[in-house]
């Protein structure tokens, strides 16, 4: 209620707006009765005071003092008693009221201040339990709709009717879940905005870019945002009756959608511990794993691509279960964005390594750029939106179901490998190890003690003669051809065949024997590594 609603109270009948006309869209919650010089300091906001103005009436220009002081308290308006012990109201002080938009109403003589207190609240009174009943109505209507089991789509319809004005549910990532009407709307733009939102307050804003104002209400549970209610109109926050019947339908929806997180919960459950059944070989038969491949829409014959996804390690000291938060957080997102995957995806969770399942086709080449481009998109989203880093190994294509564990294994050893290198926001792609990164994966001291145990009489001499194991080495990259290890040294053939003689010597081991040469290749491989 504003003070134009006031002045429609029959009390205020013969009463007049002197003074600050354009603030009389002031909200009034509440009025007071005062008569006192220090009465500013008792006031609060959107509070209508009325009075004598006994306390004026030997220096009416304090009167302005006061007006300064209730406008800034953000107080409704002052009604006064003009005629009682104020001849009139200063010009300064109306042209004061004006300049504050503060109202000024001049009341009627033969009105008590008394009937007039009591007339305004009880008008507030049933303006307020109208609203109420209005909230409760429309609770009950909302509740019912929703345990017919009719869903959302049907609520915010009801919702819209109700309004008379089109309504739009948004998760919280500010992906469209439902709507009354279909409105055609840009959410990417309104995101910045309804992420500054903070707490589950009705907040109204306008945006350059379309030139609309939205009307908007956070909906909560358990303190976790998950998710908006928009309307792209301006609802006027002094409607208290549209703004209940929006919180009113905000709780309901808001059970709704715990109701439905909780059935997805459930369904991800089970497919979570499916995937970690399957990749760890817990079940017995292939028939098995076909009946239970088919509840999650899983093909036998089809070929499938492993990705998996890990959130980086932060910088920040956080705890397991804040990152396992996080990850989860992230995972959910990914869900939402898959959509627009460019090939059917399946989502698992194992741990804090979320595992995308793609249906693939002949060959990597024909996607790897959509894939690529798609894990790179998700990358900036989540940089931009969690602060934290995604990094991804991708596996080979397998031919058919039964071989997934196989692309797992292949899609980790790939997201490790990148880890390893300490790199972070990578999409690494798995490919077949060589010699030199298997030896990487084993500890340094294991490979000092073999190469030590195989060369190092060799090595030892090496600080005297350089040349046998630069000729040793020769000759095993030749496959032991003789003639071809002296044309590469530019030597005489007999000085290789002495120098040999002499390795064999040293080492006690005939350079003829297979096992022998390949230990020795082995450990010259290794001397690279640490050398």
């Amino acid at each position: 209620m504003n003070i134009f609603d006031v002045m429609k109270i029959p009390a205020y009948q013969s009463a007049k707006i002197i003074a600050g006309q354009s603030g009389a869209t002031r909200e009034v919650q509440h009025v007071n009765m005062m008569d006192a010089p220090d009465i500013a300091d008792f006031l609060h906001k959107n509070e209508l005071l009325v009075t004598t103005a006994y306390h004026l009436k030997d220096n009416p220009y304090q009167l302005s003092e006061l007006i300064k002081q209730m406008a800034k308290r953000g107080c409704a308006g002052l009604g006064i008693k003009t005629k009682r012990y104020l001849d009139d109201i200063p010009k300064d002080v109306i042209e004061l009221a004006d300049h504050y938009e503060f109202p000024i109403i001049e009341l009627a003589e033969d009105i008590r201040l008394g009937d007039i207190v009591n007339a305004t609240l009880s008008h507030i009174l049933d303006m307020r339990s109208k609203e109420l009943q209005q909230a409760i109505y429309a609770h009950k209507k909302f509740t019912s709709h929703i345990m017919s089991g009719k869903g959302l789509q049907s609520l915010l319809k009801k919702v819209s009717a109700i309004l008379q004005l089109p309504v739009i549910l948004l998760d919280q990532h500010t992906k469209l879940i439902s709507a009354s009407h279909q409105i055609p709307i840009d959410t990417a733009k309104l995101k910045g905005m309804l992420r500054a939102l903070s707490g589950p307050f009705f907040t109204c804003f306008s945006m350059l870019s379309d030139r609309k104002t939205y009307s908007v209400l956070p909906i909560y549970t358990h303190e976790k945002n998950c998710g908006f209610l928009l309307i792209p109109e301006m609802v006027p926050a002094s409607d208290k009756g549209i703004i209940l019947t929006i919180e009113q339908a905000a709780n309901v929806i808001s059970f709704e959608l715990l109701k439905e997180n909780a059935l997805k919960q459930f369904s991800r459950r089970a497919r979570n511990e499916f995937f970690s059944n399957f990749i760890e070989h817990s079940f017995s038969t292939h028939e098995e794993i076909k009946n239970r491949a088919k509840e999650f829409r899983l093909r036998w014959d089809q070929k499938y691509m492993c990705i998996a996804g890990k959130l980086d390690r932060n910088d920040k000291a956080i705890s397991f279960t804040e990152n396992q938060l996080a990850s989860d957080s992230v995972f959910e997102f990914l869900e939402g964005e898959l959509s627009s995957f460019p090939f059917p995806p399946h989502l698992f969770i194992k741990g804090n390594v979320g595992i995308l399942l793609i249906e693939a086709t002949d060959s990597w080449s024909e996607m790897h750029t959509a894939v690529i481009r798609f894990l790179e998109q998700f990358q900036t989203q989540v940089r931009i939106q969690f602060k934290r880093t995604l990094s991804f190994g991708i596996s080979n294509i397998c031919q058919k179901l039964i071989e997934v564990p196989d692309a797992f294994t292949e899609a980790s050893d790939a997201l490790h490998s990148g880890h390893l290198s300490r790199s972070t926001e990578f999409i690494q792609v798995y490919h077949v190890k060589d010699v030199p990164e298997l030896l990487r994966l084993l500890p340094a001291e294991d490979l000092k003690k073999f190469y030590s145990a195989t060369l190092q009489s060799l090595a030892d001499r090496q600080q005297e003669d350089q040349s046998l194991l630069h000729t040793l080495s020769v000759y095993l990259e030749t496959h032991c051809q003789i003639s071809e290890t002296a044309k590469r040294l530019y030597v005489h053939r007999n000085t290789v065949i002495y120098r040999l003689e002499k390795c064999e010597e040293l080492l006690g081991k005939s350079l003829k024997d297979p096992e022998t040469t390949m230990r020795l290749r082995l450990a010259l491989r290794i001397q690279r590594l640490i050398g």
